[in-house]
């Protein structure tokens, strides 16, 4: 039969380790789920963030989708329908750079920013089909104000859904 006191340091040894290895267990344990909570707050952040980013990018592109700004764009001595391509290529053009934005931005709210894009670019032909005697761009430029400026402001009506729909998720 074996001595007992053969066993006795290791017996000792473990006795002492025991309450070591369960305080380092805790810590661990309370490390990790301190870094995981960490983590979700980032995402969480990062994601609101995200939807900030592109409701201000969105409303820029209303801004500059506003006629009294695009009037402001290109050569004044261009035709009236090169003055039209091109609006209509660069508010396009914008708007594909911008569609990755409706992952962040409400169904409607998207809707909105589609519906104003396309209304815009729909008064550039019909103001461009009004004026059949071939005006000259200044006159164009006036009459396509006049005719955003005598319609429903749906520019800056989905500026404001926006604004109100970023002061809900922040």
């Amino acid at each position: 039969m074996a001595n007992f006191s053969e066993y006795l340091p290791y017996a000792f040894a473990l006795i002492i380790a025991i309450p070591f290895l369960v305080l380092l267990r805790q810590f661990v344990h309370s490390y990790i789920t301190l870094k995981n909570q960490e983590i979700k707050l980032l995402s969480v952040k990062s994601n609101s963030e995200n939807k900030t980013h592109s409701y201000e990018r969105m409303t820029l592109f209303l801004e500059r989708m506003k006629p009294s700004n695009l009037i402001q764009n290109f050569d004044k001595k261009l035709a009236v329908h090169e003055f039209i391509f091109l609006t209509e290529k660069t508010i396009n053009e914008e708007f594909d750079y911008n569609s990755s934005q409706q992952l962040y931005i409400t169904k409607n709210s998207w809707k909105n920013i589609v519906d104003s894009k396309n209304a815009i670019i729909d008064l550039l032909h019909s103001t461009y089909e009004e004026l059949n005697n071939n005006p000259d761009l200044e006159e164009f430029k006036t009459v396509f104000i006049m005719g955003y400026m005598n319609g429903d402001d749906y520019i800056a009506a989905t500026i404001e859904d926006l604004r109100r729909e970023i002061l809900i998720i922040t």
